[in-house]
């Protein structure tokens, strides 16, 4: 199985509705969601047919100052000990138990 390339960023909170929108419109892109609200961290998971065009948007949002700390990380859901599981199950768990 072949996992998506994964990014994280810090958006600049006032643009993060414009960040989004401005993402949202290049279809199937990556799929993208906020890991740290505090800290305006969003994480993005980009399948490698994407990965270029995915790269060139988010070099022009480092450009103008909306997107800082952009880094490539290892793709969290292919590491089977990393908490992200853990939170599924118990999610999975309370789910059933409702």
């Amino acid at each position: 199985m072949s996992y998506c390339s994964y990014y994280q960023a810090t958006i600049k909170r006032k643009e993060c509705w414009f960040f989004v929108a401005i993402l949202h419109s290049y279809d199937h892109l990556c799929f993208d969601r906020t890991l740290d609200i505090d800290q305006s961290i969003f994480e993005f998971f980009v399948p490698a047919s994407n990965e270029q065009n995915f790269l060139a948007v988010m070099q022009e949002f480092e450009a103008i100052g909306i997107v800082s700390n952009f880094k490539k990380l290892p793709n969290r859901l292919a590491i089977p000990d990393s908490d992200v599981w853990d939170k599924i199950n118990k999610e999975n768990e309370s789910s059933v138990t409702r």
